[in-house]
């Protein structure tokens, strides 16, 4: 190899005056002085602090103790009775309707006003549902007004509730128009594997209602506003444009009229997707908290989480259709003689298809719990790494803990939880910090120790 003139230079000036020591004095060559040198391993120091994860959570569910944790538990855990007493009421209004004959009756009433067995299904669906919203009214109103007031969880008087009420009972007697004659026309049409065509079109159902939610049903509720420019709508807006969200706003609710709770949703399917959190979460919250609970709520439109529920739930919506077909032929066969009902293609047999799918979805809460809860276990996980901000995300779920137990049992967890508890995400959070801890950002915030 021919090396470069200026190097050839630069090495002549080093080894000149040595050459030329030699030979000035005539010494012949000889070996260097050399000397043993030890190495050793140095010890490898961490200059990292050090962090405790599950230290870090008890001091953070440390915070709410008291009567304040005492209220949360006695809240949530008054919810586990409800799933059954919901499940009773319902068996005991739709038992009623079969056994007194007033299921038989709306039937035949409906046939002497019109030969249209279309139009006899929409009479039916629309009494039906105003029967049942009768029948369960005193319990509707215990759950939804003054359980809700007596542990400070609404903002509503009586009037104001009894408008909400009114708006989904108008929606549930749309609903009974359109889908009670399409549910009996496709039950003529296929005969034994009706429940097939049943399921299908329930879960097409829920899509549509999934599309059309945030564009017409949720703004029946609540006033929805453009959030006002701010930090904080540009740190969302930035957010949503780095997961690829398609939205250019976000809209502020005004859920603070009804409720206490904090909430926020990226919701919609297939075109509507809408950002949205509520006032009290403006209002309670931090702006690092709003991002964290947003970045949570990105991760279910990210990861497609619509889509894998519509799919699981359609799974399960199946195997209540096959349950609700053989129930049907089994309970006709013992009873259907007094309830003057013998096919299922009966209208007046509508009663004993929402008995069934009420036992059956009371049966399957763990497993429809679990779908969720899994899914909301992602999007926990998705939002710390999109946002980066573990200790506001432990105070945002301390926040839940109004109506939401934070300590629960593992089997308690499993069946009746459809989000983690608060330890599971405030330790979700935590663990994430320690993995990060080493991260400028992150190594310098600090956690309850």
């Amino acid at each position: 190899m021919r090396l470069p003139l200026p190097l050839l230079a630069f090495l002549a000036l080093f080894a000149f005056p040595a050459l030329a020591q030699d030979q000035v004095q005539g010494l012949p060559p000889r070996a260097a002085p050399t000397a043993h040198v030890q190495v050793e391993q140095l010890a490898v120091v961490d200059a990292t602090p050090k962090f405790d994860a599950a230290r870090a959570t008890d001091a953070y569910l440390a915070r709410v103790g008291g009567a304040a944790r005492a209220r949360s538990d006695a809240y949530f855990e008054g919810g586990y009775w409800l799933i059954l007493v919901n499940l009773l009421w319902t068996l005991v209004v739709s038992g009623l309707i079969l056994w007194l004959g007033v299921s038989a009756a709306i039937r035949d009433w409906a046939a002497e006003m019109t030969h249209s067995r279309a139009s006899q299904a929409m009479i039916y669906g629309v009494a039906y549902v105003a029967i049942m919203a009768a029948g369960q009214f005193p319990l509707t109103v215990y759950e939804g007004y003054f359980r809700e007031h007596s542990y400070g969880l609404s903002n509503q008087d009586f009037m104001s509730w009894l408008g909400d009420y009114g708006t989904s009972l108008a929606l549930a007697l749309v609903a009974g128009l359109i889908f009670v004659p399409l549910l009996y026309g496709a039950i003529k049409r296929a005969g034994q594997s009706w429940w097939l065509w049943g399921a299908g079109l329930t879960i097409l159902s829920g899509i549509v209602v999934t599309v059309i939610l945030p564009i017409f049903i949720a703004p029946l509720f609540n006033h929805y506003s453009a959030l006002p420019k701010s930090p904080l709508k540009n740190e969302i807006l930035s957010l949503a444009r780095a997961n690829d969200i398609p939205a250019d706003n976000v809209w502020l609710v005004d859920a603070s009229r009804q409720t206490n709770r904090i909430s926020a949703n990226v919701s919609g399917f297939l075109g509507t997707t809408r950002i949205s959190l509520n006032d009290n979460l403006v209002n309670q919250g931090t702006q690092d908290e709003v991002l964290a609970v947003l970045g949570h709520e990105m991760g279910h439109y990210v990861m497609g989480h619509i889509t894998r529920l519509i799919l699981l739930g359609g799974l399960v919506t199946i195997t209540a259709f096959a349950f609700m077909h053989w129930g049907f032929i089994f309970l006709t066969g013992l009873f259907g003689g007094q309830w003057q009902v013998r096919r299922v293609e009966d209208v007046a047999g509508l009663p004993v298809l929402v008995a069934l799918a009420s036992i059956f979805y009371f049966l399957a809460t763990p497993v429809t719990n679990t779908i969720v809860r899994t899914t909301e276990h992602q999007a926990d996980i998705f939002g710390l790494d999109a946002v980066r901000k573990p200790d506001a995300f432990a105070t945002a779920m301390l926040k839940l803990s109004t109506y939401r137990k934070l300590e629960p049992g593992k089997w308690e967890e499993i069946i009746f939880y459809d989000h983690p508890s608060g330890r599971t995400r405030i330790m979700d959070a935590m663990i994430w910090k320690k993995e990060h801890i080493r991260d400028t950002d992150i190594r310098d915030t600090v956690s309850p120790q």
